[in-house]
C-alpha cells in the first residue's frame, strides 16, 4: 500500500472532498430509504440507542452497487494507491443513510450502524477526516480505526447477540482515548 505524504493544507482538502461526497449521497439517498424493520430494531436494540435506530434509513439496491467517488482521479494524481474499491463493499454508511447492494443481513446491519454511530458523535466533517487520516496512517481500509472499532464490535455481537451492550458508551471511549 503507497500512501502519499500530504500538507496539512492537502489532508484538509482531501478530508473537504469526502465530507461533500458524504453529504451529497446522503442526500440523493435519503428520498429512497427506508426505515430500519420491526424485525431489524427488535434485534439492533439494545446495542443503540433509540436515537440511532429510528432515524436510520437503509436503500438496498439490488446487486447494484455504489460508486467510486468522482474525486478518485485526483486523489490518484496527488499519489493515492489502493484506494477502497466501492464495488467490493456490500454496503455504505452516508451519516445516517445505509446503502447497500444486498439485502441487510443482522451482521452488515450491525457494522452499519456502528458507523451512524460514529457519525452522529463526530459530525460529517470529522468523520471524514478521522477516515483520511487512518487510511493514511494505518496502511490502507483495514488499518482505519473507524473501520476497526465497527468490525470489533460487530465480531462481538455475531459471536453472541444475546449479550447487550451499548454501542453508544464504546464509540465514546474510543473517542475519549483518541483511538479514531
Amino acid at each position: 500500500m503507497h500512501s502519499p505524504q500530504l500538507t496539512s493544507e492537502h489532508v484538509a482538502q482531501v478530508s473537504g472532498l469526502v465530507a461533500a461526497y458524504i453529504s451529497a449521497r446522503r442526500n440523493d439517498a435519503l428520498p429512497l430509504a427506508l426505515p430500519l424493520t420491526k424485525t431489524q430494531l427488535e434485534a439492533m436494540s439494545g446495542f443503540f440507542t433509540p436515537q440511532v435506530l429510528n432515524s436510520t434509513r437503509l436503500l438496498v439496491l439490488g446487486g447494484i452497487h455504489v460508486g467510486n467517488p468522482p474525486f478518485y482521479p485526483t486523489l490518484r494524481k496527488m499519489g493515492f494507491a489502493d484506494l477502497p474499491d466501492f464495488a467490493m463493499m456490500n454496503a455504505v454508511t452516508f451519516s445516517d443513510v445505509v446503502v447497500s447492494r444486498e439485502r441487510f443481513t443482522h451482521g452488515l446491519l450491525f457494522h452499519e450502524l456502528v458507523h451512524v454511530e460514529q457519525y452522529r458523535q463526530l459530525g460529517i466533517e470529522r468523520f471524514a477526516g478521522l477516515y483520511l487520516r487512518g487510511f493514511l496512517s494505518g496502511g490502507g481500509y483495514d488499518g482505519i480505526p473507524l473501520e476497526k472499532n465497527a468490525y470489533q464490535l460487530g465480531d462481538r455481537f455475531e459471536s453472541n447477540p444475546n449479550t447487550l451492550f451499548s454501542v453508544h458508551d464504546e464509540v465514546a471511549a474510543w473517542i475519549r482515548d483518541g483511538r479514531f
